[in-house]
C-alpha cells in the first residue's frame, strides 16, 4: 500500500465530528479532543495563494473556538508548507512515528482472558477514561467520534485475575488493522499486559481479514517504541504538528497528543 493511503486510513478511523474540504485541504473539527481530529490536513493539491489560505484557516478555526493546527506529513501540498508555517511562527510539536507490521508471522498470545466488542460499551469507555486519566468533559465527544467509525472495529479489554488491566481499539480497513487508544492501568504497567493485549487484538484482526497493521506513536514515548519494536513494527514515515508558538506552551491544550 502507498504510504499516503495510511494517512487516509487514519483520517477515516479516528474520525472528526465534522469536516470541511477547503481547496485540497481537509479541515477537521471535534471540539478540541485530540489534535488529530482538530487539525488541518493538507494532503491534496492546493490552487490558492498559500499565505491567504493560512490566514483564512486561522479565521475558520477561531470562529470554532479552536487554534489552527497543521498535521505535517511527507505528503503535504504544497510541498514547502512546513517552511511557510515555520516562517509564520508555527512551532513543531508531537513528532510521531507511523509504523507498520505484516501479520503473517504473529506470535501466539498467552491465554489471558480478553473481551472484544464490536461497539464501544459504557464499560470500555469508562475503563479507557480512567486508565488514560482523560478529562471527562471530552467523554461525550469521544463517544460520538467512536460511533462515527464506519469500518469493522474491535474494542478490547484484557483481564488478569479478573481485573481489567489494559484496553485498546483496532479498526480494520483495506486489509489493515489500525491500533488506537492502547493503554494499560498504571498499576499494572511494565508487566507485559499491553504486549499480550495487542497480540490478541492483532489475531482478531487477522481472523477478520487484516494482513497488516499500522499505528502511530509519539517519538519520545520510549516504552511504547520498545514494545512496538519487540512486536516487529517498523517505521515508514514521521509526521508532526505545527502550532503557533504561544499555543505550544499552553498547558492542557488538547492533552492527548495524537
Amino acid at each position: 500500500m502507498d504510504h499516503r493511503q495510511i494517512e487516509e486510513l487514519s483520517l477515516n478511523n479516528w474520525p472528526a465530528l465534522s469536516t470541511l474540504l477547503y481547496d485540497g485541504w481537509v479541515l477537521r473539527f471535534a471540539e478540541g479532543f485530540t489534535k488529530r481530529a482538530n487539525s488541518i490536513n493538507p494532503i491534496h493539491d492546493s490552487t490558492w495563494d498559500v499565505d491567504g489560505k493560512i490566514e483564512q484557516c486561522e479565521r475558520i478555526y477561531a470562529a470554532n473556538q479552536l487554534p489552527a493546527v497543521y498535521k505535517i506529513t511527507p505528503f503535504v501540498r504544497p510541498g514547502n508548507l512546513d517552511g511557510v508555517l515555520a516562517n509564520r511562527g508555527y512551532s513543531v510539536v508531537d513528532i510521531t512515528s507511523v509504523q507498520t507490521l505484516r501479520l503473517d508471522s504473529l506470535a501466539e498470545p498467552k491465554p489471558y482472558t480478553v473481551q472484544i466488542d464490536e461497539l464501544a460499551t459504557d464499560a470500555w469507555i469508562g475503563l479507557f477514561c480512567r486508565m488514560n486519566r482523560m478529562d471527562l468533559r471530552y467523554k461525550p465527544v469521544m463517544e460520538r467520534m467512536l460511533s462515527n467509525i464506519r469500518t469493522p472495529k474491535g474494542f478490547i479489554t484484557l483481564f488478569s485475575d479478573g481485573e481489567a488491566v489494559s484496553c485498546g481499539l483496532g479498526v480494520i480497513e483495506r486489509g489493515y488493522i489500525g491500533l488506537y487508544d492502547i493503554v494499560t492501568d498504571e498499576r499494572y504497567r511494565n508487566r507485559g499486559f499491553a504486549e499480550q493485549m495487542i497480540l490478541h487484538l492483532l489475531h482478531w484482526g487477522k481472523a477478520n481479514g487484516a494482513g497488516y497493521s499500522y499505528l502511530a506513536v509519539v517519538a519520545d514515548n520510549a516504552p511504547a517504541l520498545r514494545l512496538y519494536s519487540k512486536l516487529g513494527y517498523s517505521e515508514i514515515y514521521k509526521y508532526w504538528y505545527r502550532v503557533k508558538n504561544r499555543l505550544s506552551r499552553m498547558s492542557g491544550f488538547m492533552r492527548r497528543p495524537s
